[in-house]
């Protein structure tokens, strides 16, 4: 698919594939505790410091996305994919000030999900469920962007073998990863991807300084670099007549991409996890290192281009079956040595796998949490709770691979646009509620409603190949994220219904959780 096999990088990646799956499997002694409670397996115990909470954070949220999406938004696209810079600037004061909260009334209720707080906060099981139901949901294209950047690397390597599942052709490798990956958080939980994203970021942060320092060298500089970008990849068109044009493109993929990142059942599950909520102040501080690592990252995008990599034999393969996502393989097979393509592939894979962990798991809390325990088996014992969360996780995983397999993305980048979609629906009844309980939750689920069949149509008209819909406001084409309308619209809903409905109330509604809770 992509060319020879290179036997020095094969051998090197094994090795360090190998070596995060001792990792994971020795996890579950780490930190030992009781996995047969879901508060143990799903969110290691609540005990990770600052140290351990920033890598797993981090690994949570610079994946996949970071080194093989985005770039090959920038290498396709040009500047917009620029968008995920400001973005992952913003998110952090939003982590300092907001989601201390959260993780304060989690900690004194031993809530272990975003539903669980939802649930007792607004006294609403249909509202709960549908706050588990769209981060179980939103979260499959999340992890199918994991699963595409393992692919890649994969197939550049220059491993060809592949079986047909069901009439679905897919990697033997990457189905392997997958067993793997399925086998080691169900033994280890959460500690699994939290002992391996340190691992992970030492991979990541020495090939991005490899990156950012060898290339430009090869290539003559950052000057030539730029150079040698069609001017019109290197900024946003000019606004056009009558519209707004790329520019609120641009903005709204910035500022939905953000409200949405920490609403998503994996980041929740990072922040729960932690020993405290002064841990994650001090992590929401630290974590910018990570923005800056993304910037040199997305510049990846420009390298491949200034290299002349479409006019590479293995580009071509590459592309043929991946499109742009193949561009950073290409660049890397073209600049470095064997040994290191080794290194940054597995950088990449690691890089791929911790996120996915992490989302599974994440999700398993969830379904285990608000569907079955509140729906199904709600006598159930602490082992058979964590027992179904284990079971539900390699489930999710399976999920992933079927957005894959059914929804091919010539940008992977917009397999998390949609699921960014779907998941910001969630923000008025958990972010607004952590400090409000005006919000009526019939309005809300209403609300929910609303947005969600609106962003989900918006997409369908792009056949979910895009993200950005094109409004028409007083005569304006307006270019927008689709997670954006539709949310102003599901608070227009969710605002107006719970005017109408809190006046026609009988009394006040239920509440689980009192003011000092969230301090």
């Amino acid at each position: 698919m992509s060319g020879p096999l290179d036997p020095v990088a094969l051998t090197v990646f094994v090795v360090l594939f190998g070596l995060v799956t001792v990792l994971g499997f020795v996890a579950a002694r780490w930190r030992q505790g009781d996995l047969d409670q879901l508060h143990e397996w799903g969110l290691g115990g609540r005990r990770f410091g600052t140290l351990i909470s920033w890598f797993l954070l981090g690994g949570d949220l610079y994946t996949a996305y970071t080194f093989v999406a985005l770039p090959a938004l920038l290498f396709g696209a040009g500047a917009m994919g620029f968008f995920a810079v400001p973005y992952s600037v913003a998110i952090w004061p939003l982590l300092f000030v907001v989601f201390p909260r959260l993780w304060s009334v989690s900690h004194r209720h031993g809530y272990v999900t975003a539903a669980d707080f939802v649930r007792r906060r607004f006294g609403s099981r249909t509202l709960a469920l549908t706050v588990a139901v769209t981060g179980i949901v939103a979260t499959m294209p999340y992890i199918a962007l994991q699963l595409v950047g393992i692919e890649v690397v994969i197939a550049a390597l220059g491993l060809h073998l592949a079986v047909t599942v069901a009439g679905f052709t897919i990697q033997l490798p990457l189905l392997i990863a997958f067993v793997i990956l399925a086998a080691y958080t169900y033994t280890s939980g959460l500690r699994a991807p939290a002992m391996i994203a340190v691992v992970k970021d030492v991979l990541i942060y020495g090939t991005v300084l490899a990156v950012i320092i060898f290339i430009p060298v090869k290539l003559g500089g950052y000057g030539h670099i730029f150079a040698g970008v069609d001017p019109t990849k290197l900024i946003l068109p000019p606004l056009p007549k009558g519209g707004l044009g790329a520019q609120s493109a641009y903005a709204t993929l910035a500022l939905g991409s953000a409200l949405a990142l920490f609403l998503y059942p994996h980041s929740v599950t990072g922040i729960l996890s932690s020993s405290g909520r002064e841990v994650i102040k001090r992590n929401a501080i630290a974590m910018p290192i990570y923005a800056v690592a993304l910037g040199f990252i997305s510049l990846m995008g420009y390298m491949a281009l200034a290299a002349g990599v479409k006019s590479m034999p293995a580009y071509a393969a590459g592309f043929k079956a991946f499109g742009p996502n193949f561009a950073v393989p290409a660049l890397l097979l073209h600049a470095f040595p064997s040994w290191m393509v080794g290194i940054a592939f597995a950088a990449i894979a690691i890089g791929a796998l911790v996120p996915a962990a992490i989302m599974s798991i994440a999700s398993a809390n969830l379904f285990t949490r608000n569907v079955y325990k509140e729906y199904i088996n709600p006598g159930c014992s602490d082992a058979q709770e964590s027992q179904m969360a284990k079971v539900v996780s390699l489930i999710v995983k399976a999920g992933g691979l079927v957005f894959i397999i059914g929804f091919p993305q010539t940008y992977a980048i917009v397999l998390q646009l949609l699921g960014g979609i779907w998941i910001i629906q969630t923000l008025p009844a958990v972010m607004l509620g952590l400090y409000t309980r005006w919000l009526h939750p019939a309005a809300l689920i209403l609300g929910w409603l609303t947005g969600t069949a609106a962003g989900t149509w918006m997409a369908a008209t792009l056949s979910f190949k895009s993200a950005t819909y094109v409004l028409r406001i007083a005569g304006l084409a307006v270019p927008c994220y689709a997670a954006i309308s539709a949310l102003a619209l599901n608070l227009l809903v969710s605002v107006a219904l719970s005017a109408l409905f809190n006046l026609v109330s009988r009394g006040p509604r239920a509440d689980a959780t009192v003011a000092e809770d969230y301090v």
